[in-house]
């Protein structure tokens, strides 16, 4: 017989029903790739075409995006998961239009959610989703629970790469771990930092010889993203590149792949409502993914 909590969560989804939004995880299993950066300006891009956007920063106690945007938020998504603040209370707007959940303290406060605060969570995202077109999450390095428990609740995973073979190798360990353990069967991928014209296809048809040899996953690739001193300059402005210096070759491949996204389908039903992200997000990991401490 379903527990007080089980039924409260599932009236909280029924009456929170909400119109779809898309949701997108920006990940690629190392660090240094430039995944912040992309998720940030994909934030950016989305914003300026019109798109109601949100940036969860998911890098669980190693905060980047406020570090990119030259913010400094007072609270974060661990406020929210503790009762002390309301998801809109914590929200930060950028500049460019676009708002950040700043990152929690740390990847135990999703994995051992009480029903309770399962319950808050949804309630507090599908609120949120009344006014949201897309929700975005900057996932953390490597294949930590956080990682995989952000990645499998999202629709759509957006893989960035680089020409290292450790970025590759890495970019694998993930596709793998998601596909085998989480029912995660596509993923797009976008190649970063790319120093020659078509040197992203390069990567691209690299690991997916491998995938399409071992695994039972498809990928789409996104384009590649040029590393020029443009990029540079922006990061050390605290602004997007896709703001900063929108013509650049940086700013103009973001931009591509932020109206390319603008496409992405967005599943109808609950697959396509926040509570449905929150709920996968916050349902318990497999033994072999809990989180030791």
């Amino acid at each position: 017989m379903p527990s007080p909590e089980t039924n409260m969560i599932r009236n909280a989804r029924l009456s929170g029903l909400s119109q779809p939004v898309r949701v997108i995880a920006v990940t690629g299993g190392k660090g240094g790739v430039g995944k912040t950066s992309v998720a940030v300006n994909l934030a950016a891009g989305l914003a300026a075409a019109g798109r109601r956007a949100v940036l969860l920063d998911g890098d669980l106690g190693l905060a980047n995006v406020d570090v990119l945007l030259g913010l400094a938020p007072r609270y974060t998504l661990a406020h929210v998961l503790s009762g002390e603040r309301t998801l809109d209370e914590i929200l930060v707007t950028a500049k460019q239009g676009f708002q950040i959940v700043p990152a929690a303290s740390g990847a135990a406060d999703l994995a051992a959610l009480s029903s309770a605060g399962h319950l808050g969570l949804v309630q507090a995202f599908s609120g949120l989703a009344t006014r949201l077109d897309v929700l975005i999450i900057d996932t953390a390095a490597g294949i930590a629970p956080g990682v995989l428990q952000f990645s499998q609740a999202a629709q759509h995973v957006l893989v960035v790469v680089t020409d290292e073979p450790t970025s590759l190798t890495d970019a694998y360990a993930l596709i793998k771990v998601l596909s085998r353990d989480h029912g995660v069967s596509r993923f797009r991928v976008v190649a970063n930092m790319s120093r020659l014209s078509g040197q992203g296809e390069t990567i691209f048809r690299k690991l997916e010889r491998v995938t399409s040899r071992f695994l039972d996953v498809v990928l789409e690739y996104m384009g590649e993203i040029p590393d020029d001193e443009y990029m540079r300059r922006a990061i050390r402005a605290q602004r997007p590149v896709v703001d900063a210096y929108p013509s650049s070759p940086s700013g103009r491949a973001l931009k591509k792949l932020a109206a390319s996204a603008d496409t992405w389908p967005v599943p109808s039903g609950p697959r396509g409502n926040l509570e449905f992200f929150v709920e996968r997000l916050v349902r318990r990991p497999a033994a072999r993914l809990e989180v030791v401490t």
